[in-house]
């Protein structure tokens, strides 16, 4: 229990972050992308106040709140010779019942050490803050006679190419039943600039508009696979079903510039189709969208 009050009085003095939310201006966007070099440097991180001291005070926060963490600084085959991901923390810790194994990523190479700092910082944060969880919740099934808890915490590199990256981050809790969760960054390597989901958008219609056709995909899916089952508002006897994507709803962008919605286990169909995910055609999209600069 020591090792669990220690962990505890240590984590409490970490300051978790607020989600951040940079937003790519549309200028970048709209401008041609072989005019690089008359493209002004531009700093997201102005709008929230955050100069570089800042940025480096959240990043000096440590995760070791364990010395189960071990410092791997072992090479994920990557991203090209400058921006790279790795493996900074690994945990591995638990009993014969419980079980945690939570790996977190960090993005090095950026110019922007504002932007490479501040996601740094929010990786380690978070897991931190979920192995913390972890021993409390094993604490807890101790002290009520055992049973089985499980955490498994990565990431994985979705789309590298010389513009964007794409990382995911991925957690499985697992006690009577599993869930699993993602959180994905996309960044503009060229801009070094955090793309958000609104960003991409003139306006908000692009809600309804993706709304519309995964639900329509929804439909045309469970037709064609009795396997497959989605909870839609209106049309299935769950409450609170499937009605339109969140404002900041996860994506992604492959490398071939498609747009990638991702929902959680259990956000929109039952646990045993695990996380779900949704390529929404260009075309679909093509009068939403901002520009082509991304989205092709």
């Amino acid at each position: 229990m020591s090792k669990i009050n220690d962990a505890k009085k240590k984590f409490d003095n970490i300051e978790i972050p607020d989600e951040l939310n940079f937003v790519v201006q549309k200028a970048i966007k709209e401008a041609n992308p072989m005019k690089k070099n008359k493209r002004k440097k531009m700093n997201p991180f102005k709008s929230f106040g955050l100069g570089a001291a800042a940025a480096a005070i959240l990043f000096a926060g440590s995760v070791n709140i364990s010395p189960a963490f071990a410092q791997t600084m072992s090479n994920i085959p990557v991203l090209n010779s400058i921006v790279k991901v790795i493996t900074i923390n690994e945990i591995a810790d638990g009993n014969d019942n419980s079980q945690a194994n939570i790996s977190t990523p960090q993005i090095t190479g950026l110019e922007n050490k504002e932007l490479e700092a501040t996601l740094n910082s929010k990786y380690e944060q978070e897991n931190a803050k979920l192995f913390a969880q972890f021993q409390k919740k094993m604490a807890k099934i101790e002290e009520q006679g055992g049973g089985h808890l499980g955490v498994d915490a990565g990431y994985k590199v979705l789309t590298d190419t010389e513009d964007l990256l794409s990382i995911s981050r991925y957690t499985v809790e697992t006690q009577a039943s599993s869930y699993e969760t993602i959180h994905n960054d996309t960044i503009d390597k060229k801009n070094e600039l955090l793309i958000t989901l609104p960003s991409l958008f003139k306006d908000n219609a692009y809600i309804e508009t993706i709304s519309n056709y995964i639900k329509d995909e929804m439909r045309k899916q469970m037709a064609a696979d009795v396997e497959k089952t989605y909870f839609i508002a209106g049309e299935s006897d769950v409450n609170n079903g499937f009605d339109k994507i969140k404002e900041d709803q996860n994506f992604s962008i492959t490398k071939n510039n498609e747009l990638i919605i991702y929902f959680d286990q259990y956000e929109v169909a039952p646990g045993y189709m695990g996380t779900v995910k949704f390529k929404i055609p260009t075309n679909t999209i093509q009068k939403d969208l901002v520009s082509n600069h991304y989205i092709k």
